[in-house]
């Protein structure tokens, strides 16, 4: 009944049935893998974001080559902001909000150098593509605690003067007259004593797995109903063959009932003598 799933249309749509659901189990694997990476990120956070602050001389290191495992960790900074090295960056939307963000230059105590970005400006209305105000940071000596971030990626687009694309922190201390760290920044905490005026402060990541495990269930299910899909397909082949062969039976009867040779008629037989005898008298009316 089902002989026909061994021809080589049918094993052609086995083969690519199968080749979907490898297909499918691959792409629910990644997206699992992104999963665990959302929820990484999510411990990451809750594990570093409001831990106690270090001093710098403890995380040096970090502003040099930073630990993924140590992103958002505090650190506290004393030193001095070099105003005159401030930038912006642009396009860094906030609560869906375009605008900008401020990084300045914190030069410590030690000598050494990092970038603070002190937080998250709007777009300006008096001229385009810039804030209509930057908050000057506290002047003087300043104690700051800060989240540390890897430095971004190099985009493929430059900035007007005074600004930067991204917080690439080795294309920003090209532009500084001297050494500033450049494997990780610092997200502004807090500042002591604090600003007159501070850009917004830039908002705690908030926990999202995304939809992840959604997909990734959906991607079996679509190698699953591919398995569905061809089954019933080949069950539908089979009462179509099976109904097929009925209908092939049936007229093959009909076919041999109408060859069949017709029965031989009897041959009549002639009147017998004392028939035609009867049938004279009662002609002649004697009977």
């Amino acid at each position: 009944m089902y002989r026909f799933l061994i021809s080589r249309r049918w094993l052609t749509y086995l083969g690519l049935a199968i080749l979907f659901a490898i297909a499918c189990v691959l792409l629910s694997r990644w997206q699992m893998a992104r999963l665990d990476e959302a929820k990484a990120n999510i411990d990451l956070v809750t594990r570093n974001y409001d831990a106690a602050p270090v001093p710098f001389a403890q995380a040096a290191g970090q502003f040099a080559a930073l630990d993924p495992q140590r992103e958002w960790m505090q650190v506290e900074l004393r030193g001095s902001y070099d105003v005159e090295q401030t930038r912006v960056v642009r396009n860094r939307p906030n609560a869906g909000q375009p605008g900008y963000e401020v990084v300045v230059p914190f030069r410590l105590a030690s000598g050494q150098a990092v970038i603070v970005d002190r937080g998250w400006l709007p777009i300006g209305n008096s001229e385009a593509g810039r804030p209509d105000v930057v908050p000057a940071p506290p002047a003087g000596d300043v104690t700051v605690v800060v989240r540390v971030r890897p430095s971004e990626p190099t985009l493929d687009r430059g900035a007007p003067e005074g600004q930067l694309a991204s917080i690439d922190l080795p294309a920003y201390a090209q532009q500084l007259p001297y050494p500033v760290l450049t494997g990780a920044y610092g997200q502004l905490a807090s500042e002591t004593p604090a600003a007159a005026q501070t850009p917004a402060p830039l908002p705690k990541p908030q926990p999202d797995e995304g939809m992840h495990l959604s997909y990734a269930l959906q991607w079996l299910a679509f190698a699953v109903l591919m398995f569905i899909g061809f089954g019933y397909a080949a069950r539908q082949q089979a009462r179509n063959d099976a109904i097929d062969r009925a209908a092939d039976a049936a007229r093959s009867g009909e076919d041999a009932h109408d060859a069949a040779p017709a029965p031989p008629r009897k041959r009549r037989r002639g009147p017998t003598a004392e028939e035609e005898e009867d049938a004279i008298l009662d002609a002649q009316g004697y009977r």
